[in-house]
């Protein structure tokens, strides 16, 4: 298993600097964007657009990758995210910071998919679950390291841009060093977000209330945590327990899921998330001991929401079409995504930025009404068709499917 690990050593290694850059720059972005005086209307305009060029390269991406390879996708990728931050503290034109994000999230779909491919063609179904849990565990780490790093440095200052480019030029070291071969081309398969809907309501509707409410707050809380006078390093912290929150809930509260209907576990995160929300606009402003309890208790409420969906969705179909099922419902989250800056940030900018989180609970609140209904007019699903609990990177791309544990029992 070591030797496994070792082999994709210098994958994850690239991996790990990529979203170092990324947890700085997403934590950066829309604080120097407020500093510019871009509207909350625009800064989720901002957010939404690095949706719309995901959704965009995961379309692409499996062509680019039979054209030029994985390697030099990966370098492709690279090199036009570097480029972005450097864009975005050279011009602070607001058309500019939506197509260079944009362009930055084309460029993270494919190089998700590059990774992912390569990580996934490196795994048997003996070691498909320690290779997982390993990305797991870089995404998380990269990305609460990119949120601290947001405090070394002024958010008025180009110093920080600098570093996130400088990670994301880094990021091609490792990878160009590795002696794997390159993967096969990974097919994307059929999407039928329809089907899926038919097949787990409750699935499909929680990758939704995922991207509307999530989105946003990836996208928005920063400027909350600026606006409520939080100094360069407690807005790290603010940011890092959130996400250090989810991360530490899932894995236990997945188990939980496992022994009983997972309906009753979505049901239960979403309205602890919404009471979260509702304490956060009330008392966040009391002292920043207290914001930073209520955002990571925010975290553990709603990070698992997506994985818990994606599960139940597992749970209502044959393991034949667990790779579809996971592929559709990250497609059907990213195109949520897109529409959940601009909701919260119109929101924000019509009630001030603390409204963020009644935004969230509201949507939170809808996804536990309906849950609820679908818990009195559809069973649960039979014990022995559930699959069993596991953590799923939002941020991913399709490819991410054929390497989730689970996916290998198929064969």
């Amino acid at each position: 298993m070591r030797k496994q690990l070792y082999a994709v050593a210098s994958i994850l290694l690239s991996v790990l600097i990529f979203l170092v850059g990324n947890g700085l720059l997403g934590t950066l972005t829309p604080v120097r964007a407020h500093l510019n005086g871009f509207s909350d209307l625009v800064i989720g305009l901002i957010g939404s657009a690095y949706y719309v060029g995901f959704v965009l390269g995961c379309f692409t991406g499996p062509r680019l990758l039979a054209r030029v390879g994985h390697s030099r996708t990966f370098a492709i990728a690279a090199g036009i995210a570097a480029v972005t931050p450097l864009l975005q503290s050279l011009f602070a034109a607001e058309w500019v910071w939506i197509v260079v994000r944009g362009l930055f999230g084309f460029a993270a779909a494919n190089l998700y998919m590059a990774i992912e491919s390569w990580l996934n063609d490196r795994a048997s179904n003996e070691t498909r679950g320690r290779i997982f849990s390993a990305y797991m565990t870089v995404n998380f780490i990269g990305l609460i390291a990119g949120q601290w790093l947001y405090a070394t440095g002024r958010a008025s200052s180009y110093s920080l841009f600098s570093l996130s480019a400088i990670a994301y030029a880094l990021c091609l070291i490792p990878v160009s060093m590795t002696r794997l071969p390159p993967p096969q081309t990974a097919a994307i398969p059929i999407l039928r977000p329809m089907r899926m809907y038919y097949s787990s309501p409750v699935g499909v509707a929680g990758c939704i209330a995922v991207g509307l409410a999530n989105a946003a707050i990836w996208a928005l809380a920063p400027i909350y945590a600026h606006d409520h006078h939080l100094t360069r390093g407690l807005l790290a912290a603010f940011m890092s327990a959130f996400t250090l929150g989810g991360a530490i809930i899932q894995v236990p509260l997945g188990r939980l899921s496992d022994r009983m209907d997972r309906r009753v576990i979505i049901a239960g995160v979403c309205l602890a998330a919404a009471a979260a929300g509702v304490a956060l606009y009330f008392f966040g402003d009391r002292s920043r001991t207290v914001a930073l309890v209520l955002v990571a208790v925010y975290g553990v409420a709603m990070l698992p929401l997506y994985g818990l969906s994606v599960a139940h969705a597992n749970d209502r179909l044959p393991r034949e079409m667990f790779v579809e099922a996971s592929a559709t419902l990250l497609l059907i989250n990213a195109v949520a995504s897109v529409a959940g800056p601009v909701l919260g940030a119109a929101v924000m900018a019509r009630e001030g930025s603390a409204s963020l989180f009644l935004y969230t609970a509201f949507v939170h609140l809808g996804m536990a009404a309906f849950t609820v209904t679908r818990l009195a007019t559809r069973d649960a699903p039979a014990e022995e068709r559930r699959e069993h609990f596991a953590p799923v990177p939002q941020q991913s791309s399709p490819v991410a499917a054929e390497l989730d544990p689970r996916g290998a029992a198929q064969g």
